[in-house]
């Protein structure tokens, strides 16, 4: 059985047609492959933002575990664990972690066990896990095209790119386009039934906000600017990703490869909503609009509200998933790892704590045994919505937020949501249900303390004079607008 992995980048809950949450956005090759496999509801990023998530699915572990838990890897540092800061500023009530900026080669990343076990390893777009020596040549994969490791596209979507490896192959070309078609070129290229693992790790719909004029056009006569969703570059930015996977489909069809290929489609954290692009509509006036709207949820990208880590995903296995099907199980990045080998008949490896399981069941349509899901995000970083220095646990209905050291006396704060009466998350229960709080936190507790997670600490230096609570949880303040690129 061939694996066909498409991760997007940034790409919202809402971002598409399959939730129902969306009238702009066209998404039918989605719609396709969700007509072919299972459609998750409720499937969760291992992280609010990228190059954490993106461990998580090589490792099957969390960021708590593996240490990357912030996307710091294209800085010049090398750390290959994370560790606890020294000092924090006086307006924060915890002091946060140091992220790993590179992610460890002596881990047994999911490529390196395919390709130990006969597969040809392909892994196509971005990567952002660290330079030489830890690309993904040194993670499992034969190739790396186009071998980059920036959090964004080189230079834009269109060219004229900045990438050293590979030049566009005409004007103005899309980045996504292209790396559709070196992906079917090497899948093409491969020995006949040799089985491979495709991992297609998208550039879109990541900043910088670019796009094909003509779709951007298309997208500017279709928009309403009363809606939450109203950028016609983000929309017309989801259609060329939406084409990249059916460039994908179409290969793997035209192979006559359907019937032997497990396609795999997710994002690796919530939309983004605070940069601001600059729009012009369709009479000409300018405005700037947020990329995205999660909308219902709450918040996006960098935050551990739902808006930042539930994500659109789609499973085809052949024989497997029920064609059209959908399903409510909570799902995270980590699961992965151990699905994909133990259902392909790869040996897990040894010594190496896998904290995903696997699904196997939930893709066969039943229900999954598991107590919860960990999100750890020790970080701060003022987006809106924003929470500062947190960690979440999914259990059936129910999210807590821990936040590490920001109740009185330095205790911490949290926050508890029943997620099938409000998904919003605008109704905070945890003083209703303490002796709940007490048990979801005690399971929080027992996984941080066996992950030998670096913690946030208690800032030593905090002045209450500068913080400002009522800030938390809410809107802070404006959208980063983001240059237009001209051509």
């Amino acid at each position: 059985m061939n694996v066909v992995f498409i991760l997007a980048d940034d790409l919202g809950w809402a971002d598409t047609t399959l939730n129902g949450h969306t009238r702009l956005y066209d998404t039918p090759n989605l719609e396709r492959l969700a007509e072919r496999g299972m459609l998750f509801n409720r499937a969760y990023s291992a992280s609010p933002l990228c190059s954490p998530t993106r461990a998580s699915i090589l490792t099957g572990q969390t960021p708590a575990r593996h240490g990357s838990t912030a996307p710091q890897h294209h800085l010049g540092v090398v750390r290959l664990n994370s560790s606890e800061k020294d000092q924090d500023a006086p307006d924060r009530k915890a002091i946060g972690v140091n992220s790993a900026t590179r992610l460890d080669n002596s881990l047994p990343t999911l490529a390196k066990q395919f390709q130990a076990a006969g597969y040809a390893t392909g892994h196509f777009g971005k990567w952002h896990l660290g330079f030489e020596p830890y690309t993904a040549l040194e993670h499992g994969f034969d190739v790396d095209i186009p071998h980059f490791n920036g959090p964004g596209p080189a230079g834009g979507f269109v060219a004229p790119w900045a990438y050293d490896s590979i030049d566009p192959d005409f004007a103005e070309q899309h980045i996504e386009d292209r790396m559709a078609e070196e992906a079917v070129k090497w899948m093409q290229s491969l020995e006949k039934d040799k089985p491979f693992f495709l991992n297609y790790w998208m550039f879109s719909v990541h900043a910088p906000f670019d796009a094909k004029n003509e779709l951007i056009e298309k997208y500017r006569h279709k928009i309403d600017r009363n809606e939450p969703q109203h950028s016609p570059t983000y929309a017309a930015m989801i259609e060329s990703m939406d084409d990249a996977v059916g460039t994908l489909m179409d290969a793997v069809e035209a192979a006559g490869l359907t019937d032997r290929t497990v396609f795999i489609f997710t994002s690796d954290n919530g939309g983004n909503m605070y940069n601001g692009i600059l729009e012009t509509d369709a009479i000409g006036e300018e405005f700037i609009a947020a990329p995205t709207s999660n909308a219902p949820l709450r918040g996006g990208k960098a935050t551990i509200y739902e808006g930042g880590i539930r994500v659109p995903t789609v499973i085809a296995w052949p024989g497997v998933t029920k064609p059209g099907s959908k399903s409510e199980v909570i799902i995270q990045s980590t699961d992965y790892y151990p699905t994909l080998l133990i259902n392909l008949g790869i040996d897990l490896p040894v010594n190496h704590i896998v904290d995903g399981v696997n699904i196997m069941p939930a893709l066969e349509g039943d229900h999954l045994d598991r107590k919860g899901i960990i999100t750890y995000f020790p970080h701060s970083p003022g987006v809106p919505e924003w929470l500062p220095f947190s960690v979440a646990l999914h259990s059936g209905d129910w999210k807590l937020i821990r936040l590490f050291h920001h109740g009185e006396n330095g205790a911490h704060d949290y926050r508890l949501y029943n997620l099938k009466e409000d998904i919003g998350e605008t109704n905070d229960v945890s003083k209703l249900h303490p002796e709940r709080v007490k048990r979801m936190d005690a399971f929080i507790e027992e996984y941080l303390s066996d992950s030998s997670a670096a913690l946030p600490q208690r800032n030593p230096r905090f002045n209450p004079n500068v913080f400002k609570p009522e800030s938390i949880g809410v809107q802070n303040g404006g959208l980063r607008v983001e240059k237009r690129i001209v051509r």
